[in-house]
């Protein structure tokens, strides 16, 4: 068993990408990391890799799509250390960007199973895990494409997308917002029992989700969902933040 003052974190989606990248995060700051992924190749790999670097990083099964794995997943959590002290639901998918009119609904439906349905999967079952921290976090990592107010204004606050510009892609800005609504309701439900839960848009990060055409670093990406997993008991709860170089990140539109 771990000590009591080691932070248990759990990052879903995180064999690649900004997963990993908060993975390693967490754990430079001396979390014990279980690394979550579908494939146990890839899943193996990147505990090796991190676990070269010094880091406490243990790989765990975990398909957000099967319950049943999830369900493993935090059995085996609590068998190990007992509780849990913050939940990064990172893993994510998105279909080809077509025009809304043409998304077959076949795209949007296996969009939402990930994006929306995995995420309430994982989070209602580790609550019990989560419960059992001083300090429990969660941290949905969402997209500026789920913001409602900025599609409806067709307004890009970090300056990827200039002004007038704003992809409608029917599956991924869709599930995104639901995710959105998703992360107020928790922090609603949980707003007396000390669990911070925020959402977070990493930015134009490079990763496989956009053929690698941003223009951050996994790293970069991760700086902000790394903190909301760290939050001190005076921080936010129900906010929205995305990376912007600042030390605490930018309040974004809901």
């Amino acid at each position: 068993m771990i000590s009591d003052s080691t932070r248990v974190a759990l990052v879903t989606g995180a064999n690649r990408g900004i997963g990993r990248a908060i993975a390693r995060g967490l754990g430079k700051r001396g979390c014990h990391v279980y690394l979550g992924a579908r494939d146990e190749g890839r899943g193996r790999a990147a505990e090796r890799e991190l676990r070269a670097e010094g880091l406490d990083v243990h790989f765990i099964r975990l398909d957000v799509t099967d319950e049943f794995s999830v369900t493993l997943a935090a059995k085996r959590i609590e068998e190990e250390v007992g509780r849990l002290d913050s939940l990064v639901n990172n893993a994510g998918i998105g279909g080809p960007p077509l025009p809304p009119s043409q998304t077959p609904i076949e795209q949007v439906r296996r969009t939402f199973e990930t994006n929306v349905f995995g995420v309430i999967t994982v989070t209602n079952t580790m609550m019990p895990l989560l419960r059992r921290s001083a300090a429990g976090r969660i941290v949905n990592v969402s997209s500026l494409l789920g913001s409602l107010r900025h599609a409806a204004d067709r307004t890009d606050p970090t300056g990827v997308f200039p002004p007038g510009v704003f992809p409608a892609v029917l599956d991924y800005n869709t599930s995104k917002a639901a995710l959105n609504a998703i992360t107020v309701t928790y922090a609603n439900e949980l707003r007396d029992t000390g669990i911070l839960v925020n959402a977070v848009s990493p930015g134009f990060v490079a990763t496989d989700i956009n053929d690698h055409r941003g223009v951050l670093t996994p790293e970069q990406g991760a700086r902000i969902p790394v903190l909301l997993a760290t939050l001190g008991d005076d921080g936010p709860t129900a906010a929205f933040l995305t990376e912007d170089g600042t030390p605490t990140g930018r309040r974004l539109e809901w």
